[in-house]
Order: C-alpha cells, then structure tokens, then sequence
C-alpha cells in the first residue's frame, strides 16, 4: 500500500503542481515524522490540518469512575468557546466539584431481515430468541474485548430487525459490533430454518450517527448524569445572575425546544462534545447522538440552583480508533484518560463538561451577557456597541 508513504504522498501532490505553499502547510515535517501512525485511519493521505486547541478548567469531577481535577483540551475555532466552557467548569469546581455516574453502557447494531409473510417473519424471530445463547457465543467469539449484553427484536411487517448489542469495554465498540453483528448474521443464514430474502446488516435501528427517539429509551455507547448544586452568591460572582432567572430561562428555552420538535432539553451539548472528541480521537461524527440529552435547572428549598445533565449516547473510548493519534493522545494523557480501564472515566468527564457548558451560556444569556461575550471575543471588540 502507498497511503502514509512518502511515494504516495508525492503521487497525491503531483496532482496540484502550483501548491507547494498549501503542500507545506499540510504536509510539515512534523506530519511526515509521524505519518506512519495515520496509516489505519485515513485514506489517500495528503496531510493533517491543524485545529487551535485551548484548555478548559479545572473540572472538578466527583465520579464513580472521574476523580478529580481535569484540565479538558478542546479543539475548535469558534471564539469564546473555550473561555464559556472554561468559565462554567470553574464555577463547578469552585462549588465542590459535580457528581456524575455512569448509570448505563452498550452499543447496538440493528441488522434487519426480510420475509415474505407475516408469519415467516414470527417464526424467524421466535428461533431467533431460542437461540440467543449460540448467537451470543457467536458474538463473543468476535473479540477480545466486547461482550454480549442484550437482544431485541423489533417486528415491522414482513421485516425483522435485530438489535444487537454487546459492552465494548474501553473502546467506542462500532467496528467491534458491526463485526460481531455480521458474525452473528451468518450463523443465522447458515443455521436457521426459515431462510430470509434478503438480510442488511444495519437496518437504521441502531441510531448510529443521528439523533433519535431511541435516546431515552436505552443506551447507545455510555449514558450518564452529573449534578452540582451551586450556592446564590456564587452564581452571582461568576455568572453574574441569580437561580431564578437561570431557572426561568431553562424553562422557557425548554418550551421553545418543545415547540421546535427538538429531541431532548439542552442547549448546547455539540459544542463542547465535537471540540472534546475532535481533541481526543473520538469519532467527531457521533456528536450528532451523542449530543442528544437532558439538561435540568431547579430552585433548592434554601434558594441555591440545582444542576443535572444526562446524556444517554457517548460513543467515546480511551483505546481504538483515533485515539492513540499523535496528537489526540497526548490530549487524552493531559486529562490522564488515555489507555485501557479509562473509558467510563471519560464518559463522566464528558457529562461534567456537557454540565459546564450548560451552567455558562445559560448563565449568560439569563443575565444579558451571551451577545456581549461574542463582541468581544470573536471579533476582538473591547468596547461595548453604543
């Protein structure tokens, strides 16, 4: 193969002969230093482009797997991004830090059957489920790593679909599962009586790469909450706002959430996820799932704000895909999150920083400052406009 060589390299650049200033940007001797360790994750390599990466924090997690403080790298070119998710972590850490625990993990693979009848599809299924020990043997034997967690089934006409779900211990698991679900489908074709006309092996059941009304109703890679519950007078230092108007905002935002048809009440997950999973390795595309969730604001009984997020879909992993890149594991040694037994820690590390976003910018949209903040970070306006 000529991909992360020097040879291929050349045979791609020979296509644009006038861009050598563009090739030097690309193409720097520090991305040719490590061009072998891109090898199993890109294609007709021509280079690496470089996204700023700013450092958030501290977070202060108090988790079931998290502990600790946690300087988060996020990698992004929106202006004021860092400094809001910056600003919200500080505020948590300054409160005692958020509770998050990991309340559920799985990921799924929806392969779907096709019948010619009604019945066919049922007496499919029925084998299907008399057979679920050998189909979860089937599995297992696929990895190393990945085990057989659930079987559901989902019956729509004279279609079957299978949702196939295993534990993918540190890594996100998609590959893991789309490999062990065609395992699991061949042995079906090859063992069962009642031979389908036609098989896929991703039906569109999975929710893989969208947000669905599936997100509350299971898991799709690692679901957690964190909490915090922050004092009056110190909303009012950071934030520069009060619990009530915090918590009149969230309530009218999750009314225009409802009204908008938006799959959860939150306000701005994907920011800080896309620039977090963009740092570390993660597959930037899961965003779309994994920033589907709830964010919640409450009165205490003594006045102070309470403070909840649960995400249902965090498709991240510590070992795998991207994340033994140059770059994006030394963004995952920065948090101590790289390597294997770290993979739920940095699910909770997630929901905290999904918290931290929620807590800034609706902090600052309640106390007049959301507009105010963008002025002057992302187009260096030191001056208020007149």
């Amino acid at each position: 193969m000529e991909n992360c060589t020097v040879q291929g390299l050349d045979n791609r650049w020979a296509l644009f002969p006038q861009a050598t200033a563009e090739r030097d940007l690309l193409a720097d001797p520090l991305t040719l230093s490590h061009m072998h360790s891109y090898q199993r994750n890109i294609e007709n390599f021509i280079g690496t482009v470089k996204v700023p990466v700013g450092l958030a924090g501290p977070l202060r997690v108090n988790g079931t797997h998290a502990s600790g403080d946690y300087y988060i790298p996020l990698a992004t070119s929106e202006a004021a991004l860092v400094a809001s998710y910056s600003r919200g972590a500080n505020l948590i850490s300054l409160a005692g830090g958020c509770t998050a625990v990991l309340l559920n993990e799985g990921v799924s693979r929806a392969p779907a059957f096709a019948f010619t009848t009604l019945a066919s599809a049922s007496e499919f299924a029925l084998w299907t489920i008399n057979n679920v020990e050998r189909l979860q043997q089937i599995v297992e034997s696929t990895t190393r790593h990945g085990k057989f967690s659930d079987l559901r089934i989902t019956i729509e006409g004279n279609h079957v679909y299978l949702g196939i779900e295993i534990l993918p211990g540190d890594a996100s698991g998609q590959n893991m599962v789309t490999i062990a679900a065609e395992a699991a489908c061949r042995f079906i074709l090859l063992n069962c009586p009642i031979k389908p006309a036609y098989f896929f092996v991703e039906g569109n059941l999975s929710g893989d790469k969208k947000a669905s009304a599936l997100s509350f109703l299971s898991v799709r890679g690692k679901k957690v909450s964190a909490e915090v519950v922050l004092p009056a007078p110190l909303l009012a230092r950071v934030l520069k706002s009060t619990p009530a108007a915090i918590v009149d905002y969230w309530r009218m935002s999750a009314m225009g959430g409802v009204l908008s048809g938006t799959i959860g009440v939150q306000g701005h997950y994907a920011n800080g996820l896309a620039a977090l999973y963009i740092a570390c390795g993660q597959d930037a595309a899961c965003v779309s799932e994994s920033a589907v969730g709830v964010t919640r604001f409450e009165l205490t009984g003594n006045g102070d704000l309470y403070a909840a997020v649960t995400l249902p879909n965090l498709i991240v992993g510590s070992v795998g895909g991207g994340t033994g890149l140059p770059s994006q594991q030394a963004c995952l040694r920065l948090m101590g999150l790289a390597g294997p037994g770290k993979a739920r820690a940095l699910a909770e590390v997630c929901a905290g920083v999904a918290l931290a976003g929620e807590l800034s910018i609706i902090g600052a949209l309640s106390a007049g400052d959301f507009t105010r903040a963008h002025q002057r970070l992302a187009r260096g306006d030191r001056h208020e406009p007149h």
